[in-house]
């Protein structure tokens, strides 16, 4: 087995460590206490090409390879978890548009899509479901060439910038099971009817927003139904989520090993009882387990996105990334606190900002509880084996 990368993707994190080295650690701490939406550090990412990390070379975008995906946002997220999900959202949408879109569709969107020039995100969740995508109720009625969408979506990433914006609805909110009936339609943002209400506050992952959209009698030309075929958003979704699940546990990464560097660096230059605090043995255990931790979760995520390179089914690989690398977030975050005693409680230290992004992670792309009971249901079944 290689755990190496391959000389292009060693090329390519270099670059992007610089990038984000330069660009964005400067900056994050005070944009993000400010609200300051990171409009310079957007614009340097389209001239890196970063918005066509998943979009296809034929179509003007990098193709990148699912590793190469995970390494981007760990990068990012190591810098500012905020940055990360801008680009998530938007590249997770790309996915999907590529894998099911129409030949039109593709033509007509990922171009614009992969500049930067377009973005675009994913509407799943409403007020009333979450990781129950089965119990959304926005609805989608056919009238004529067109379909008539009514309903809100909740937590939306990017809702102020995307154009399309893809949206979950039940085209037959009577089929049985649910799914059966569920169709993605992609919205374009200055249709009638369709309106960003609000940013929701949030206790972290700020400098992207996230918003509530309704929709009221939005008229959706038939044609941007995703695919083509009526009934087939919720296995879209789904397919799209396990990219998303690697993003996720990427962006985790990222924030471990953020928390594990400032507490790595704090134990050095901290003194206490006229020693570094970094030679006292609780201190040292700490850190031990923090850099055990964070490596164990990456090579679990960069394992899980090889297997999606290899064309497998990876559902259980990216859930179990996502699951065991959000944990290493939040248990990093929280120990890099400790290790910064007072000082880890104060807005002018990396730390906070870190406490407060990691929770994301847990609750994003499926909870972690709900990611434990689909692992142990593929393992148990037998769809899915260890070892």
């Amino acid at each position: 087995m290689d755990f190496t990368f391959t000389d292009e993707q060693r090329l390519y994190r270099d670059s992007l460590r610089s990038f984000v080295d330069k660009e964005i650690v400067p900056v994050a701490r005070d944009w993000e206490q400010s609200g300051r939406y990171p409009t310079e550090i957007v614009e340097k990412m389209k001239e890196l090409g970063l918005f066509g990390l998943l979009v296809p070379e034929a179509y003007g975008g990098m193709g990148a390879d699912s590793v190469s995906f995970a390494l981007t946002f760990e990068e990012i997220a190591r810098g500012w978890m905020g940055i990360a999900g801008i680009l998530g959202s938007h590249s997770v949408s790309c996915w999907m548009i590529a894998g099911h879109g129409t030949e039109d569709q593709k033509t007509r969107y990922l171009p614009e899509l992969a500049a930067g020039r377009r973005r675009t995100g994913i509407a799943l969740t409403e007020p009333g479901a979450g990781t129950d995508l089965q119990g959304i109720s926005t609805s989608a009625r056919r009238d004529g060439d067109h379909y008539v969408v009514n309903g809100t979506k909740m937590w939306i990433t990017n809702a102020r910038h995307a154009d399309p914006l893809p949206v979950l609805v039940k085209t037959d909110p009577a089929a049985t099971p649910a799914h059966r009936g569920m169709s993605i339609l992609l919205i374009e943002a200055d249709t009638p009817g369709f309106e960003v209400t609000k940013d929701i506050p949030k206790l972290g992952y700020k400098g992207t927003e996230s918003c509530e959209v309704v929709l009221t009698d939005v008229r959706v030309p038939a044609g941007q139904l995703l695919g083509g075929v009526e009934g087939r958003g919720m296995q879209q979704a789904l397919s799209a989520l396990e990219t998303g699940r690697i993003n996720v546990a990427a962006r985790a990464i990222g924030v471990a090993q953020r928390a594990y560097e400032e507490a790595l660096k704090y134990s050095r230059d901290r003194t206490a009882f006229d020693r570094a605090i970094s030679e006292f043995q609780a201190i040292q255990l700490q850190i031990a387990e923090m850099a055990t931790r964070v490596q164990s979760a990456r090579l679990l995520t960069y394992w899980a996105a090889s297997r999606l390179d290899a064309g497998a089914r990876a559902d259980t690989e990216t859930g179990m990334a996502k699951m065991f690398a959000s944990e290493t977030a939040l248990y990093c975050a929280l120990e890099s606190l400790r290790v910064h005693g007072g000082y880890g409680y104060s807005q002018e230290f990396e730390v906070e900002r870190l406490y407060r992004d990691a929770p994301l992670m847990a609750i994003g792309e499926g909870t972690n509880d709900v990611l434990r009971t689909v692992i142990a249901k593929s393992l148990v079944s037998g769809k899915a084996t260890i070892g």
